[in-house]
């Protein structure tokens, strides 16, 4: 109830001092208050010993009163503090991902397109402050969705890719050239693309070094990753009669060399994702790579607490002056 309370002037606080200091002055004094009459007995007299020993009550009335009315002058209040950001250097991301039937290998689990868009998501939500696209390829390539900020969108997208929507193949060349495409006429501080593949370009009519060229003249960093284990995975080699997919082991083929080239020449950085684990580790490197410089706007408002310490210093007075003036009036 009382953690967010903070006080304006807390140094008014020195004054509480008093109330001890009057406590001693009214113990030493309070004999002097009442005047005194000796005589040799007081039978005969109707003495209310009662009222006389709760008259010190109208001096603890009255340092009550004291003490709200320092608190007052303290100036309780709560703060509210509303926070805004402006986001002072975006960066505008393409995820280019390959959605070819090589990615419905089960070397990652629960295979490799669906641990994929795992991480991928939990990546988006980590970047609320930049716009993000999504594009997919495999034979070819396509536009999922373009730069945005709005994340319910590309989140919604990125679940719904899915192997099917293009010609089987791994046209890298292709997905870097839409990504490319998407991007160039961005006006963001920076601009990156994070390309995923799990096998060697093998499809499309442009070529990888070509499209790396692009992304080079329209200053965009591309990052690569290499998605696979090393040797042999359980990958879709043919379909069955019930148009599912029939599973063996296959070498694992990963164009590690055009990968690290496409980096190197576009200032990004290659890495190489063997498991679910390491894929994780790779996204969170990117991560914290690529840091959107921030700036934060606080503003304050305070509401005033002292009014309600006034009106009880004031109450409190009003009844010792009436305590005072009626029933403890005969011992004054």
């Amino acid at each position: 109830m009382f953690e967010n309370i903070e006080f304006a002037n807390p140094q008014f606080f020195w004054l509480l001092l008093m109330l001890p200091l009057a406590l001693l002055w009214y113990f030493f004094k309070r004999k002097d208050e009442v005047a005194s009459l000796k005589i040799s007995s007081v039978k005969g007299f109707s003495i209310n010993s009662l009222a006389s020993k709760l008259k010190p009550l109208l001096f603890v009335v009255r340092l009550l009163a004291l003490a709200a009315i320092i608190t007052a002058l303290a100036r309780p209040q709560i703060e509210d503090i509303s926070t805004r950001t402006k986001t002072t250097k975006g960066i505008d991301i393409v995820m280019a991902i390959d959605v070819s039937s090589s990615m419905l290998a089960r070397d990652l689990k629960p295979n490799r397109l669906s641990a994929l868009k795992s991480v991928a998501g939990d990546f988006i939500k980590k970047r609320p402050n930049d716009r993000i696209g999504l594009v997919g390829y495999a034979g070819e390539s396509y536009t999922k969705t373009p730069i945005t900020s709005d994340k319910s969108i590309v989140l919604g997208a990125l679940r719904e890719m899915s192997y099917g929507e293009l010609e089987d193949g791994t046209a890298i060349g292709m997905g870097l050239a839409t990504s490319v495409n998407r991007l160039k006429e961005s006006k963001a501080i920076s601009k990156v693309i994070i390309l995923l593949t799990d096998g060697v370009n093998n499809s499309g009519f442009i070529e990888p070094k070509t499209a790396a060229d692009l992304a080079v003249e329209f200053g965009i960093k591309t990052y690569t990753i290499g998605l696979g284990t090393n040797g042999n995975a359980l990958s879709p080699v043919a379909y069955n009669r019930d148009g599912s997919f029939r599973y063996a082991m296959r070498q694992v083929e990963i164009d590690e060399k055009l990968l690290e080239e496409i980096a190197q020449v576009t200032g990004g950085k290659y890495f190489r994702a063997t498991d679910n684990e390491k894929l994780e580790e790779i996204y969170d490197e990117i991560n914290k790579l690529e840091k959107t410089e921030i700036e934060e706007f606080r503003y304050y408002k305070y509401e005033e607490k002292y009014r309600a310490l006034i009106i009880l210093a004031g109450a409190l007075l009003l009844l010792e002056w009436t305590l005072r003036n009626s029933i403890f009036k005969s011992f004054i």
